[in-house]
Formats: structure tokens, sequence, C-alpha cells
């Protein structure tokens, strides 16, 4: 039950009025402010009110009366129940309009009953006043309460660190060429702006002029700073490296990837948890527990004869301590931080719920091409056939393939660019329609040519190895000099790096790796053999994916499927979870449940780690809430007084504060 208190400042603005982060941000601030103000003020006047007080004087053995101290005394105490008594009194009124009785509720009837109680002693009624620990109590309040909306700033503080990214300035190039400073919210599409070095580009655009390495780690994740030239794109926030860049404006508002970024954190941290009604429900029955153990502790009290004061004393420290304040923000606390943490990590959760039943997990289905493969040919693996060295025939092919535009072609010319091989020059080249290139090196005559061209001169190869390449579904090429074989090139789709490590962290955590692809058998087959997968399907047209998860659903697995977002989208939905990989600076994947900026299959590891922490240090926050009540109402009660233990109002307050101050710092330990 998350009452109006909390609504202020534990939880994001509601849903259905679009509150800008700053905007909610300030409010935090002022009521933080005004906590801090009321504490304070209270402080001064809790000493004169100590003073004053009998029991303090008797404790203390001194003596302070004089004409009318009784009234003094009262006006004191007024003072302090109505100034700062206030944020709570207004609480309750508000708990109860909602007919959601809750923390406010408690901590208003305590304070209530202990100042009417006292006021009618001042007027003359028989009995002692509360009026010294009707203040404490107060002070104690106003100071957990300010303690622990600090802590909660603390924690939601990250949809405001996002905000803070990008700048508000931007240095806008006019058609002559002068330069004028424009604030961000004036940029419109096809504008240029300058961006100098260590700056923060204002808004997503591309790059018409200069060259510069971006950091782009706060956006995506992404730790290494990544080049840009002329036709890349850059995102707003990100920070210019060691050259000047001129982007012309693509994206503005609403549009750019880190204000999505933050509508998406916005409204992953307002949906409902669903640990979060359960401790909402909680805190609902927490508060009848503490009404009834108030009326229990006062009859049983005064049927043992004690008299109403200490009763009543009791009765107050009772429900003070009973507040169910930690409940209230165990769960809210927990989601803030993790959907904040996940953000700055570019792992963007859109449902709550679903990334909450990610720790369930059972099976990962990965799409192959562009997620598992990096989507492009590589030379995987090179046979010489002669007295060459694997190196040589590479280079050989790739100076051949150096003007060919096919992408067999750019393959080759990647591999050797990536193993620093120098190219030789080509003259006499020709391509050879649907066969191969040609050309001489050095004055000898080289092709490359495909396996049919091949059978077609009767220039047949047998070699265990270049068979075993062509039954793992491998494109593979032949280099000849003049009629002589002398090497074998196998392209496939390259394996990235990171996947192998995925998917042996993803089988230590316990969860079966599969994979679903378009390609054939034999390709699906290597790639699957390659990284070891429990199992893969292979030549799956993309309107059967949704079908194949539906499958291994029925087998009674919950199922994470894990795609790019553009043909995967049924699969994505069919899935338990739905992930989408790579999406880049395109957050909306609207068929995803969790968006995955960089194209790192490692990233799925850490969602599910950081789901399962998630609701690890949720499940510690309820059981500390809970657990904390257990041993507080009856020590509240007085069921230690025989052993001469007594808790006050004052000490009731402080543990209950304490324990919510635990409780948000065990949030922020997520981190």
């Amino acid at each position: 039950m998350q009452h109006q208190h909390h609504q202020h400042h534990a939880a994001p603005p509601a849903a259905g009025h679009k509150e800008h982060p700053g905007d909610h941000r300030s409010h935090h601030a002022r009521m933080i402010a005004d906590f801090r103000r009321r504490f304070w003020v209270s402080l001064a006047l809790t000493l004169p009110i100590l003073a004053l007080s009998p029991l303090i004087q008797r404790f203390l053995g001194y003596s302070l009366a004089f004409p009318g101290d009784r009234w003094v005394l009262w006006l004191l105490a007024s003072a302090v129940f109505f100034y700062g008594g206030w944020p709570f009194l207004k609480g309750f009124r508000e708990e109860l309009r909602q007919r959601r009785p809750g923390m406010m509720t408690l901590i208003a009837l305590a304070i209530t009953v202990a100042y009417v109680y006292s006021t009618v002693v001042v007027f003359g009624l028989a009995g002692k006043f509360f009026f010294w620990e009707l203040a404490t109590l107060i002070d104690v309040m106003l100071l957990g309460h300010w303690i622990e909306m600090r802590s909660v700033l603390g924690a939601s503080r990250a949809l405001e660190e996002l905000v803070r990214l990008l700048p508000s300035t931007a240095h806008r190039l006019q058609p002559d060429g002068t330069l004028h400073e424009v604030p961000v919210s004036e940029l419109r599409p096809g504008d240029r702006v300058l961006v100098r070095p260590g700056e923060k580009v204002p808004v997503d655009g591309v790059v018409v002029d200069g060259r510069s390495s971006v950091n782009e780690a706060m956006l995506t994740g992404e730790s290494r700073p990544v080049p840009k030239g002329p036709g890349d794109p850059v995102i707003g926030g990100a920070v210019n490296g060691e050259g000047a860049l001129v982007v012309e404006v693509q994206k503005t508002g609403k549009d750019t990837y880190l204000a999505q970024v933050i509508e998406l954190v916005r409204r992953a941290q307002e949906t409902r948890s669903r640990t979060q009604d359960l401790a909402n429900r909680a805190a609902f029955w927490l508060t009848l527990v503490a009404l009834g153990a108030g009326a229990a502790t006062l009859a049983v009290w005064l049927a043992l004869g004690q008299d109403f004061a200490f009763a009543l004393e009791r009765t107050v420290t009772v429900m003070v301590i009973t507040c169910p304040h930690a409940l209230g923000l165990a769960v809210p606390l927990v989601v803030a931080v993790s959907t904040a943490l996940s953000a700055r990590n570019g792992l963007l959760i859109r449902d709550r719920s679903t990334f909450e039943r990610a720790r369930d997990l059972e099976v990962v289905i990965f799409d192959k091409t562009g997620t598992l493969t990096e989507g492009r040919f590589g030379v995987s693996d090179v046979v010489a056939l002669q007295k060459d060295s694997a190196e040589e025939v590479l280079r050989l092919a790739a100076s051949l393939e150096h003007a060919s535009e096919h992408p067999i072609a750019e393959g080759i010319r990647a591999s050797a660019r990536e193993k620093g091989l120098q190219l030789l020059p080509v003259e006499a080249f020709r391509a050879l329609p649907g066969q191969g290139v040609e050309g001489r090196i050095q004055g000898t005559l080289y092709r490359v040519l495909s396996p049919g061209t091949l059978r077609e001169r009767n220039l047949e190869v047998r070699h265990p190895e270049v068979q075993r390449l062509m039954d793992q579904g491998k494109t593979v090429v032949f280099l000849l000099r003049q009629d002589t074989v002398i090497g074998a090139l196998a392209l496939a789709d390259r394996i990235r790096p990171e996947s192998r490590e995925a998917v042996q962290r993803l089988k230590a955590m316990g969860i079966q790796v599969m994979m679903l692809t378009g390609d054939a058998e034999a390709v699906a087959r290597w790639v699957a053999g390659e990284l070891g997968l429990d199992a893969y399907f292979a030549e799956v047209l993309p309107h059967e994916k949704a079908r194949v998860v539906q499958s291994v659903q029925q087998r009674g697995r919950v199922v994470a499927m894990v795609g790019d977002g553009v043909n995967d989208a049924p699969a994505l939905v069919q899935a338990d979870v739905g992930i989408a990989i790579g999406a880049g600076t395109d957050v909306a994947v609207e068929a995803a449940d969790i968006v995955l900026v960089r194209n790192d299959p490692r990233d799925v590891v850490a969602i599910l780690a950081l789901s399962r922490a998630t609701y690890r240090k949720m499940q510690e926050n309820l059981a500390w809430a809970t657990g904390y009540n257990l041993v507080a109402i009856p020590l509240a009660a007085g069921v230690l007084y025989p052993f001469g233990i007594l808790l006050s109002p004052a000490v009731g307050a402080l543990l209950m504060s304490l324990s919510t101050v635990i409780v948000a710092v065990n949030a922020r330990r997520l981190r």
C-alpha cells in the first residue's frame, strides 16, 4: 500500500502525467528542504519543552517552576505538534481520502492521541502529560523522513543523470559559415552543428565533416571510444574525443535516443512490479495489525492495573514502531536502482514484470545471423594445398579480389586487413561473371574460382580438410596459380568472439542455449558445434520462428528469445521474455520486453544476472521490513517490562527510521 507521502518521493510521477524528471527532482528537493526546516524548528522548540518537563527535572535533579509554566509548555508543544507534525497530519487526511490507511495514519494517530490527552490534562484532568515524548517523537520522525528521502533521491537519481547528459546549448553553423550558440531546443532536423573536441554531441545526427572518436559509454555501455567520420551516426549526449565534427541534426526532442531511454526508464519505474503489489498488501495488513495491536496494548495494560498514561505511552510506541515505512519502500527503491543501473549499461527494460520473470528462465533461444554471428562474410579457414603458406594464399587471394564488389571478395579483403597483410599490385584484372576473378601478380597469372567452375575445367580437388569445410555448409573458393590449385579459402558468417563466452556463462547459470536460423542444416550444425549449443533449429523461415519458440514452451519451459527485432518480432512477442539485441539507437523495438543497445550476446547474461540480483534484493528488503516488525511490536508493547526494559515512543521512532534507512542503503548496494 503506497501511501500518499511516498507518492511524493518513492515512486516516479504517476502514469498519465508527463512530468519532466527535472521537475520531479526539484519537487523532491523542495520536500527534503521542507522536512529539514521543520526538523530544525521543532528541535529548537523541543529544548525548552525538555527543560520544563517535570520528569526530566527529576531525572537531572533540578527544579524550574514558575506561575503558568504548564501553559508555556502547552504552547511550545502545540507549536511542535501543528508545525512539526503537519506533514503527517496532512498525509493522514490524504490516506483517509483514498481509503488506504497506512504509515501516515499510524503516525498521525499516535501524535494526536498523545497531544489531545496531554492537553486535556493541562486543562484539569488528573494525569500526566506527554509533551516531551510528543516533541522528541516528532523530531525523530522528521529526521527519519529527511534522511530517508535523501536516500531515496540518491537511489532514483539515475534518471536525472541521464537527463544531465544532454548539453543545453549547441554551436549552430549558419549558411554564411558563422557560428551561433543556440539552445538545443531550437535545433531542427537538417541544421548543422559544430562539436568541438571534448564537447557533448547536442542531438542525434550524422557526421558530415571531420573525424574523431566518440565516447558513448554512458549511453550504450560500449566502453571503447567509437571512431566516427562522414556518414556515421552520432548520439546526443555522447562525448566527442580528439577531433572537431560537423553534425547534421536528424532527430530532436522526444525522438532522440536519450529522450527515448529516459522515457523508457521512467515508464519501467512506473510499471507495477508484482513484488511491489505483495509489499503493498503486506503494508496494508501491517497497518491494520498496528491499529489492532495498539488497541490491545492499551486494553491489556489497563486490565493489569497500570495507569492510563503508562498504557497510552505503550500504545503510542506500538503504533509508531509498526509504521510500514520500510515495507512501502522495500521494492520501489530496488526497482529505481535496477532500472537506472541497467539503462546506464545499455540494457533497457520496457516491461518490469517480464524483467522479473527473467530470473526463472530455463531456455534462451538466439537468432543466429547478426546475433550470435556478425552477419557478414569472413574467411574462417585457409587450406594451403602446395608449398605456399596459408597466409600467402590469403594475401594473393585478397590482392586479386581488391577491385571486386562481390560479398565474397569483401570478406576475403576484410580478413587480410585484420591480419595486417600487405596487398600486391595486380595487372590485367578481369572479373569472370559467375565464375570468379583473374589477374597477373608479378607477371604470373592467378585466379580465384568457384567449386563449380573448377569442375567444369576438370580440376577436381580431393582433400579431406576441404571436404570437411564444404560439409559444414561453408562457401569454399579456390586459388589457382596458372592451372594449379594452390589453396582453398572457406568463408562463413563469422561467429562473434563474445558469443562463446555468453553461451558458456548461460550454461554455467543452468540455462539451456538454443539457436534459430534460416540457414541450411550444415551451417547451423557448424555454428552449434563451435559454440557448444544444446540444440538448434535450421532452415526456419521468419514467420515460423514464433512456432519454434512455442514448441519449446509447450515442453513446460520458460523461454527467452534473443533477436535483432526486425524479422524476429513475432518470436519476441511469443517468448516469455523477448530481448532485442543490437538495437543501437533504435530504442523503440516495440516487440521486445528488454532492449539491449549493444550487439553483444554477453549482455543477455548481464540482464539475467541483474534480474536475479534485483529479485534477491527485493526479498532481502521485504524480509528485513517484515521481520523487524515481528520483533519490534512485542518490544514496543512492553513484553520485557518485567525485566526493566521499556521503549519510549521516541526510541520506537528512531528504530522505525533506522529500519527504513537500512532498506534504502541495501537497495543502493545493488550497484
